[in-house]
Order: C-alpha cells, then structure tokens, then sequence
C-alpha cells in the first residue's frame, strides 16, 4: 500500500484552527506511464482510490468543498477524499466535485500550449521545470506570476472559519510553486510531490502562510 508523506497529517496540527485553511493537493496513485510521460487519461489505480479515501477520513477539520482540476484522475481523487470525510463525519453529505482551470495546465502557468508543449516533451519534466524557475518559458507565466495567481484562486475560495477547502492538482503545478515559496531556483528529485502531497495554504491579515513538508512560511499576499 502506498503510503502518505510521513510530515503531511502532522501539520494539520501547525494550522490555526480558527482560520479558513485550503489543502492543495497532488492527486492520489495512478497507473504507471508506459512512455515515461504521465497524460490525462491515465486514472487511479483501485490502491489510488483507497488510499485518498483514508486520507479524506483523517482531514480533522469539517470541509467546505472539493475542487479539483478537470483531469480524470484528480477529480476520482477528489471524490474519494469527499467520501472519507464523510465517513468520518467532517462533512454531511458529498458534495460536488467543482473542476477549475488553474489546478491545471494549461491554465495555471501554461498560457500557449502550442509554444510550450513541444519544449516540455522533449526535456522531460523535472529539466523543464528547472530551466523555467532559471529563465521563463515564452507562453508561460513566471513563477512568480504562477504564485500569485494561484494565491488568488485560493483566497477567492475562502472557506468558513476553522474550516478546509481541499484543491486537488498535478504535481509540475505543485513542485513549481513549492519552489517559488521557498525562493529555490532549482528542483530535484527529493523535492518532488509525493502521490497525495499536499501544501497547507492560510491567509492572515495581509499574508500568505504555508506549511510544506512540516516547515512554516509566510510572505505577504499579493495578486500580482
């Protein structure tokens, strides 16, 4: 059985608990890519399915909504998560799984596929993403850029106090931003996301606060 990042349920205990809080995530297990490179309609194994079910039974708080990015896979993640937390009594009903653009590309950095696409499949991802953190891609937002859009998705999806909104995404989407919060140029293999890794996201006043892998940060909150 695959199992969780073993900082990730931990830091629910770093959130505040009176504050609306968000978890973006990276979807569960999936089927292996066959040609090294993981498209769209690869879904969940049933072990991928399992294992966001648990994990939405141990959210701790009562959740708000489900968004997740249109691909098949985050979406059944985003489904089985709802229907552990309603197993374990965080929420009362499943609710809808609400899909958005920016939990994936393109849509979130990607704005010209057509001029981005090719350079992605001929590197690879993890050398893409690194030569994009040093120099951006034409057709593709900055990382800082990236960062404040998805600050902003995030804090027009504010959920009621001491209460969770979970995002499911893709893991280029989540390493890239990871990075930019904690001001990296560089990504490599012992910080990508695990399956099911997510970023616990809060707004206080005028800051963006974060816990990832355990460790708190916080920089002002800005959408451009």
């Amino acid at each position: 059985m695959a199992r969780l990042h073993p900082r990730l349920h931990d830091a629910l205990q770093l959130l505040p608990a009176e504050r609306p809080a968000h978890l973006l995530t990276r979807h569960s297990v999936r089927e292996l890519a066959k040609n090294g490179f993981a498209d769209y309609r690869l879904p969940l194994t049933p072990e991928g399915i399992t294992m966001a079910r648990e994990w939405g039974a141990r959210l701790e708080r009562p959740v708000s909504a489900f968004y997740s990015s249109p691909v098949g896979r985050c979406v059944d993640t985003a489904r089985a998560m709802a229907e552990g937390a309603r197993g374990a009594g965080l929420i009362d009903h499943e609710p809808e799984v609400i899909t958005d653009s920016t939990l994936v590309e393109p849509g979130c950095y990607v704005e010209d596929i057509n001029r981005v696409g090719p350079t992605f499949l001929k590197m690879g991802a993890l050398r893409f993403l690194n030569a994009h953190l040093r120099q951006p891609f034409d057709g593709m937002l900055t990382p800082a850029a990236g960062r404040a859009k998805l600050a902003g998705y995030l804090h027009d999806r504010q959920p009621g106090a001491g209460e969770l909104a979970v995002h499911v995404t893709h893991d280029t989407i989540l390493a890239v931003l990871v990075a930019e919060l904690e001001g990296r140029d560089a990504i490599d293999e012992g910080h990508w996301p695990w399956m099911m890794e997510g970023l616990w996201v809060w707004f206080d006043d005028r800051h963006l606060n974060w816990v990832w892998r355990g460790e708190h940060g916080r920089r002002p909150f800005s959408r451009a």
